[in-house]
This record gives structure tokens, sequence and C-alpha cells, in this order.
């Protein structure tokens, strides 16, 4: 079954606490007959729908469609948290790319971050966005590689919104015996992912986009100009952005290849009494695991807990359980509180764990794999698609040079094998090294 469905009924909302506390609207219209426009947009997320309000500004006319919803997939479910960088280290990206590039690659993240602040404040304040994020080290050898991870910033690109925690500072924030350190980042926060996300539908709307939703793309025709087929209808665009990430079908087989859906889970617990006995600050946290374990406080004082990877298309038959566990392992002192809410997603992963941005096709352009830090990246990534149809390419190209390699096998054997990856790099967390 196509990832599409596996885990969804079409067009509903998984039962989450964020779809509980956001005002959903009703569903769109479905694409009914034929339409023309200046872009199609396939996915109606961070991506596609930062690049249509850019394409609007710019003058384009746009049309968004998605199989599901606006916000139904990654961007209206995932932690929400606000990372600065990119998943791998900024050394690293200077290692692959060169001390100039590595410098441009860091600008456009710090203007990812100011793109959610900016668009939050303009189109969803209910997204309350905060700053303040946390990277928690569970080793003295995880700390020391954070330790150099602030120097670098610092040192070559003058950032000093990070700073590091000791054991002592670490645990007066994050009330847990786990981490012996880590990096606290005000330059870095968390939102509300869904209602930030339909902001932004509401923002493409009223700029006069169209969003076509319960609307499958089910071929591509790349050309000039290029025409997409759904279930009741046809787009005809000189242009095509493709921007469903981890619920990207196999319409591109050079992305298909190299971008693996994965899941992820979330559950909310009941609110808590005191909150500040799990968080003694309202910051978003995520772990050095290579099976991540991240987390943050709701505005009603709800526990949102999330993690727990899982590298099969189908999600398990009991999500709860295995969270809370690892919930308690963290933090014994919850014992007792339950899950009101418990949800999972889909997301993309790259072999490298950098984004994807690649020209696909002649009038084809793709954005993918944010590999868990997509809160920012991927609305940006939509913003530089805009751009290069504009013919500003600059920030697209620097972006498409970043190495990118097929899963072993393409998307035929991507998961088995990553699947035998995670057995081990699992076991790696449990042992400590």
């Amino acid at each position: 079954m196509s990832i599409l469905y596996r885990n969804d009924k079409t067009g509903v909302f998984p039962e989450s606490w964020y779809a509980a506390s956001a005002e959903i609207p009703p569903a769109r219209p479905a694409l009914d007959g034929d339409a023309r426009a200046d872009v199609a947009v396939v996915g109606a997320g961070f991506t596609g729908l930062s690049a249509a309000l850019e394409l609007q500004k710019r003058g384009f006319s746009v049309i968004v469609l998605d199989a599901h919803r606006a916000g139904f997939g990654a961007s209206g479910r995932n932690g929400g948290q606000v990372w600065t960088g990119f998943r791998q280290s900024p050394k690293w990206v200077e290692a692959k790319l060169g001390g100039n590039a590595a410098r441009a690659m860091w600008d456009m993240s710090e203007a990812a971050k100011d793109q959610v602040r900016r668009l939050s404040a303009e189109h969803a304040p209910d997204a309350r966005y905060t700053p303040g994020l946390v990277a928690a080290a569970s080793s003295d050898a995880e700390t020391a590689e954070l330790a150099e991870e602030v120097e670098f910033i610092a040192d070559r690109y003058g950032y000093t919104d990070a700073t590091m925690l000791d054991t002592d500072a670490m645990r007066a924030v994050v009330k847990t015996k786990g981490y012996v350190g880590g990096i606290m980042d005000r330059g870095g926060g968390h939102i509300h992912p869904l209602r930030y996300v339909l902001g932004l539908a509401r923002a493409v709307e009223a700029a006069g986009g169209r969003i076509c939703e319960l609307t499958e793309v089910t071929r591509l025709e790349d050309g000039a100009p290029c025409r997409l087929t759904t279930p009741k209808g046809t787009v005809t665009a000189d242009h095509v952005i493709m921007a469903g990430n981890g619920y990207m079908t196999d319409l591109v087989p050079h992305v298909a290849a190299r971008v693996m859906p994965i899941n992820s889970f979330i559950a909310a617990t009941e609110p808590l009494d005191d909150p500040r006995a799990v968080l003694g600050e309202d910051v978003a946290v995520g772990d050095s695991k290579f099976v991540v374990n991240y987390y943050r406080m709701s505005e009603d004082n709800r526990f949102l807990f999330g993690g727990r990877e899982a590298y099969s298309l189908g999600f398990p038959e009991d999500i709860q359980s295995a969270l809370y566990r690892r919930m308690l392992a963290l933090f014994p002192q919850l014992e007792g509180v339950k899950f009101t809410h418990v949800w999972g997603g889909t997301l993309g992963i790259t072999m490298n764990r950098m984004p994807l941005v690649a020209r696909v096709g002649k009038n084809v352009l793709n954005a993918s794999g944010f590999s868990g830090q997509g809160v920012a990246l991927s609305g940006f990534a939509g913003t530089v698609m805009a751009e290069a149809i504009a013919g500003h390419a600059e920030r697209f190209d620097l972006l498409s040079t970043v190495p990118s390699q097929p899963f072993p096998g393409g998307a035929a054997f991507r998961a088995p094998l990553l699947t035998l990856a995670m057995t081990w790099f699992s076991l790696r967390d449990r042992l400590g090294i």
C-alpha cells in the first residue's frame, strides 16, 4: 500500500494533541477538471506552502495539490523544534563544500530560522514561537563534541546564542540523570507546527493561491509545459515543485532512491501539576541518541515526548508502550502520569542526513529528506525553489551541490538495509558506545 494511505484514513488528521488544540478548517474541494497555473506544487506542508507564498509575492499563479489536507503530513505532526544549522555538523559541511560555501550554507540555515519567526508572527501568531532549544549529551565524549561545535560556530560564524551546559547546569534545566552536559541554544526554539502550517495555508489563499485537497498526483509529465494527472483532473504548469518529503510516492525515481520514509511517534501526557519537575525552562530538547528522544512542554502543561523511529512503512500496533518506557527511563518522576494523545507521522531521511535539493526534470524541482530538522529547513527550501523559478537560483544551486547518494539498491532495498543499520545503532545507544 502507498505510504500516503498506509497509516492514515484519507483526509483525516491523526488524533494528536496538535489537532485537538488547533482550529482545522473544513476540507477544501478536490481538483475536478483541468487547471492551468504558472507553477504547480505537490504537497501542502511547510515546503510547498512556503514556496507558494514566495511565488505569489513574485507574481506567479500557483496551484497546490495534496493527497490529504494542508498540514496533514509531517508538517502538522512533528516535535516542533526549530533547530540551528543542519543535521550534519558545520565542520562536516565545511569539509565537504569548502569554507566559502559552508559559510553561505550557515547563513541560509540562519535565514531559515528567521523565516519561521517572521511567517509565524505574520500568519500564525497562535503557533506561539518560543526561543530556547537544548541539545543533550549522554556521555563525556558527546559533550566534548558539542563543545567543539559551539566553539567552531562562534569562531567561524560569530554565533554566540549557543553556550555549553555542564552537568549541573543541564540537570537544572532538564530534570534527568540521563545526560552529562549539552548545549543551550537561545537562537533555536519551538512552535506549534500544525497551527503554523495552517496559518501558511490561509496566507496562500489570501494571496490568491488555490489549494486542492484530497487530490493525489498519480502521474507527472515533465516538459514545457509540465502536466500532472489526478483522479478527477489535470494541471498544466510551466514549472512543478515536488514537496511531499516522506509522503512522496515514486513519481520521481531520482528522489525515491535517495529519500527514505521513516516513522516517528509522539505522545502527550495529561497536564502536569508541576511542569518544572521535568523541565526547568520552557525549552525544547533533543538528545544525542541515534534513535533520538525529543520533547518539550505544551502551553497547557502537557509533556510532549517523541521518539522511537520505525523503519517500516506501517505503524506498530502498540505505539504507546515503547514511548512510555523510553520516557520513564529518562524521567522516572513521571511514573503514573497518563498519556492522553499518541500519534505517529512519516518523515524523510537521506543517507547523509542532509536535505536533497535538486532539479529532477527540465522544469521540475524537488526538496526533501530533511532528516528530522525540517521545521525551519523545509520551509526555507520551498522559498529557495521559488527563487530559482523566478530566475534567482544562487541559493538553490548551492544547496544542490550537497552530496547525495542513493540508498544501496535504490528504492527497493533501502528499507531492509537501513533496518539492519538501525539494529546496530540502537544496540550502541543501549550500551552507551
